[in-house]
């Protein structure tokens, strides 16, 4: 069959516009060469973390509490649960997280959530979609928690949105950011007891009629960027299946592991 016509000059067009778009990314590489993006120190790869930052970074990796996440010290071969999961089971199915919050990991969230770097959430999304490969290939649809409008707009952004869109654009599943609505004003979980943010977030979430139709048995993949007790994970966890989901697991790019 014959080629059509028009067709060599299309893929010289397309190798052109390759070229010139690798060229001009090559240019803005020596102008403005790639940084840590923790310390701002030099790096090979952009959207990175240098060597320094990395080493300071504790990743969670097996083995782990497979319903909370949490590490273990010792590899027993099989999945267990942790002490923690059998006495007080979470309402959501798993969670799972990139690092433990702490040094490099408490540091990025920090300017991701109050230093207004919302390029950060590429590359925490990308390092999510890694860690949270076995849940994603599970869930039907992504969800951030969601800010209540009054906090949205002293902020000014949901840094659990930003990374859900990362998420989600590096692993293809679709993200629905109005599957699930905060409507209770509540006061801030920083320095509250597990039953004191318990009790702050009761009907703090809900599914807005709308969307029931869209969440009816899906299997929701929820985004966060700090787990800490759980308490939010929960409260958001049940709002999403009284709503019609089918199950929740979480994903957080951190979690606190001491206070478990």
């Amino acid at each position: 069959m014959s080629k059509p016509l028009d067709a060599e000059p299309i893929q010289l067009h397309d190798r052109f516009r390759l070229g010139a778009r690798e060229t001009w990314r090559s240019a803005l590489g020596l102008i403005y060469p790639p940084t840590c993006i923790a310390c701002q120190a030099a790096t090979g790869e952009p959207h990175s973390l240098c060597a320094g930052c990395w080493s300071q970074v504790r990743f969670i990796e097996r083995p782990f509490c497979d319903r909370l996440g949490t590490p273990f010290a010792v590899d027993l071969g099989q999945p267990l649960l942790s002490p923690a999961a059998i006495a007080d089971p979470p309402v959501f199915g798993r969670a799972r997280a990139v690092a433990e919050y702490e040094g490099t990991a408490s540091l990025l969230v920090h300017q991701l959530k109050y230093n207004d770097r919302l390029e950060l959430a590429r590359a925490l999304g990308g390092m999510m979609a890694r860690a949270g490969a076995e849940l994603l290939a599970d869930a039907d649809v992504i969800v951030p928690v969601p800010l209540h409008r009054w906090r949205l707009w002293w902020r000014r952004f949901n840094q659990a949105m930003a990374l859900a869109r990362a998420v989600s654009a590096g692993s293809g599943v679709p993200c629905d950011p109005f599957l699930l609505a905060r409507v209770k004003h509540t006061r801030r979980q920083v320095g509250l007891t597990k039953a004191q943010r318990q009790e702050n977030l009761q009907g703090a979430f809900r599914v807005p009629a709308e969307a029931r139709a869209r969440l009816e048995e899906k299997r929701v993949l929820l985004i966060d960027d700090v787990l800490t007790t759980g308490s939010t994970a929960n409260a958001a966890a049940r709002a999403l299946l009284r709503g019609g989901a089918a199950k929740v697991d979480i994903l957080a790019f951190a979690r606190v592991v001491k206070e478990l």
